[in-house]
């Protein structure tokens, strides 16, 4: 029977039906460290890894009889995709379960950041009646008719557009290969180099992968080819920005705002962000409901049956 090592103690209802076909290990009430996995390793077929589990070049040498790496996660940054793949591993991540979520948690930055929605909130609970609230108090900015600037233009890009346009903004887009008419005409976008959407639009929205190539994209050169009204949100990957030239623009006036959900050195923001009335921070919410939790979870597991049996689709990762 083929062996299944799991990374990570959660949601486990999502792989009910792979516990019933294979011999499955899940750690008891926690995550199984690096070390526990290493010397794990060895006797088993498939690794569900989590997203921030590294699965590099060490761990696959000492896997000899590892066959699949299944990531819970649509991002593989923490997986050597470039060796797996070499020596003859499957890689798999989860894009559908994550698609919609991350693309409500975009769009809520968009809207919380223009219109200032948390920042009132916490005025007004710090402030109460203290806090000035009159017609010319409080002024956002609008969204409906606003250019929104998409960089990456895969699933996320795609349903974000969806609903972008339902709110009235015009879209345009960068991509690393242009999309065919037809889905340019269905999502009403129109593509631009890099350069022309930091320059064109209101909003600009980072939803493309972390490669070398994606590292600082937006660099203290790109903030200042932006609008002085423009607002960046990120729900891509944090090292997508330059983090220290973001805050000396927004400190600089250079760009109007912020709406974050990731952050490029781990899990919290630099400290200067977080005095900044005009950044909307989260802490990589963009898939954090229970549903898509336990869908991720049943994603993992589809991925293993499929490859394992052949009878679904696999999501596979075919390059770094």
């Amino acid at each position: 029977m083929k062996k299944i090592l799991v990374t990570y103690d959660m949601f486990r209802e999502g792989f009910t039906e792979l516990e019933s076909k294979y011999e499955v290990t899940f750690p008891d009430g926690r995550d199984f460290t690096y070390e526990e996995v290493f010397e794990m390793i060895p006797e088993y077929d498939v690794l569900c890894s989590m997203f921030d589990f590294p699965v590099n070049k060490e761990l696959i040498d000492h896997a000899p009889n590892l066959k699949m790496v299944a990531n819970y996660a649509v991002g593989y940054n923490n997986i050597d995709v470039a060796y797996a793949l070499e020596k003859g591993i499957v890689v798999a991540n989860t894009p559908g379960p994550v698609t919609a979520p991350t693309a409500d948690i975009a769009l809520g930055l968009i809207l919380d950041t223009a219109r200032r929605i948390t920042e009132c909130d916490r005025k007004l609970r710090t402030l109460g009646k203290d806090m000035k609230v009159g017609v010319l108090e409080n002024l956002g900015m609008p969204i409906t008719g606003q250019t929104l600037g998409i960089v990456g233009m895969g699933r996320i890009g795609k349903a974000l557009a969806k609903r972008a346009r339902a709110c009235g903004m015009e879209i345009i887009y960068h991509n690393r290969r242009q999309l065919c008419i037809e889905d340019e005409t269905k999502l009403n976008a129109t593509y631009v180099s890099f350069e022309e959407l930091l320059a064109q639009s209101d909003f600009v929205s980072l939803n493309a992968p972390y490669t070398p190539e994606t590292y600082h994209m937006i660099d203290e050169s790109a903030l200042k080819q932006m609008k002085p009204t423009a607002i960046l949100i990120n729900t891509g990957r944090g090292p997508l920005v330059d983090e220290h030239a973001l805050v000396k623009a927004l400190q600089e006036g250079v760009i109007y705002g912020a709406g974050l959900d990731m952050f490029e050195f781990g899990d919290y923001p630099l400290p200067e962000l977080l005095e900044m009335d005009n950044v909307v921070l989260t802490p990589h919410i963009g898939t954090q409901t229970t549903a898509t939790r336990i869908e991720m979870a049943r994603a993992v597991s589809d991925n293993v049956i499929g490859f394992l049996e052949g009878d679904r689709p696999v999501a596979r990762v075919l390059h770094p």
